[in-house]
């Protein structure tokens, strides 16, 4: 079972490391092996979305997103878009960055490094836009409960994410400004830059995000459909089918879980630019990472168990959220890629292991409870 899920995913895996030995010895493999598990890691919660709604899904439209959107998802968003972002950012065209990240690495370097300061700009405010809306609403279960509670209670004031992003980014601004002006203004001219790339973030999130509930709520208008229509079935003593969608509201969901996985995608691919800036061993980390994601998906649909760990989705946001202010602080400053790879690993391993100890208190509490049931059954039998 596991080997047939993850089978194609541990090929992809030897073929990317490989690959990345062969382009650039044990250091692209290394970068590659961070990238990997990042990509797996910011994406493990998408994996989760996704296998809840794959589930309602016929077997003609599971394929679809299966195929077709994997395709999208690795093709697409991890090949295409990081091309899209340098050549935009250094203008120039799609091609000669390609060409550039081949032949002439230097040059691309530079181009990349001149260009770093709106491509950090733009991913830390798209990031830290996913953070804040995440630590700012309400939900039933909190990881540190100590700093999600005062945060929901905050998050009930209207667009504080917003308002938030953007004194982080006047502040940004202002301060690599001001550096630059203490180091002869070499990077003067780079302040407007940086608002501006970082209002284009900020305003991709808002789209990004208005499309997705746009498709939410037609998501929610079909399951209000399929609810009556079961209810209905009931009343009139007929047989309740399975709510298994197709038609029109499948096609919704497909559409629906495009948006999510091309948010995600990119996350992972604006998230890369903190640890590496070559192209090539970008494409391989992320690659094998989507890859993973799919397969993650699938056995969560098969296994039917998505809420075992529940905090890893805390610590994949956490993750973003530590990014999101590297690559505001790279403006400036140059972190280690290691370093960056690190906090989100070990911000998703610190989640992973409070999950798996609450499961286990969670089983001696309902033990102790099983027992106490039996005493009682026991004395009252007597």
């Amino acid at each position: 079972m596991l080997l047939k899920t993850f089978g194609w995913s541990f090929a992809v895996t030897a073929l990317g490391l490989a690959a990345a030995v062969f382009y650039g010895g044990w250091t692209g493999f290394g970068i590659v092996a961070i990238l990997s598990i990042l990509e797996i890691s910011v994406s493990f919660d998408n994996a989760v979305v996704n296998a809840g709604i794959l589930k309602k899904m016929n077997a003609f439209w599971q394929k679809t997103f299966l195929t077709i959107g994997v395709l999208i998802a690795v093709f697409g968003m991890r090949l295409v878009f990081p091309v899209v972002i340098v050549a935009m950012s250094a203008k120039i065209g799609p091609i000669e960055a390609v060409q550039l990240a081949l032949d002439d690495k230097d040059k691309y370097q530079q181009l990349v490094t001149d260009a770093h300061p709106s491509i950090a700009a733009f991913g830390g405010m798209f990031l830290l836009m996913i953070f804040l809306d995440f630590i700012f609403e309400d939900r039933d279960i909190k990881w540190l409960g100590w700093l999600e509670r005062p945060l929901a209670k905050l998050g009930k004031v209207d667009m504080l994410s917003v308002c938030i992003a953007l004194i982080v980014l006047l502040v940004s601004a202002m301060t690599f400004a001001t550096n630059a002006h203490q180091h002869g203004g070499i990077h003067a001219d780079k302040t407007e830059t940086v608002l501006i790339a970082g209002i284009a973030g900020l305003i991709t999130y808002l789209i990004v995000g208005g499309l997705s509930g746009f498709f939410e709520n037609r998501l929610e208008e079909e399951e209000e459909r399929e609810h009556e229509a079961e209810e209905e079935a009931k009343r009139s003593g007929k047989k309740v089918p399975a709510v298994v969608m197709a038609g029109k509201a499948a096609f919704f969901l497909f559409l629906y879980l495009e948006v999510l996985d091309a948010s995600f995608s990119f996350d992972g691919v604006i998230g890369a630019f903190a640890i590496t800036n070559d192209i090539v061993l970008m494409v391989l980390g992320l690659g094998i990472g989507a890859m993973y994601v799919r397969s993650l998906t699938v056995y969560l649909v098969r296994q039917g168990t998505l809420d075992d760990y529940v905090y890893l989705e805390h610590g994949a946001h956490y993750a973003i959220g530590a990014l999101a202010v590297i690559l505001l602080v790279t403006i400036q400053y140059e972190i280690h890629e290691v370093i960056t790879g690190l906090v989100g690993i070990v911000l998703i391993a610190w989640s992973f292991f409070s999950s798996v100890q609450r499961n286990r208190r969670l089983a001696a509490a309902e033990g102790k409870d099983t027992v106490s049931n039996e005493k009682a059954e026991v004395s009252s039998g007597v």
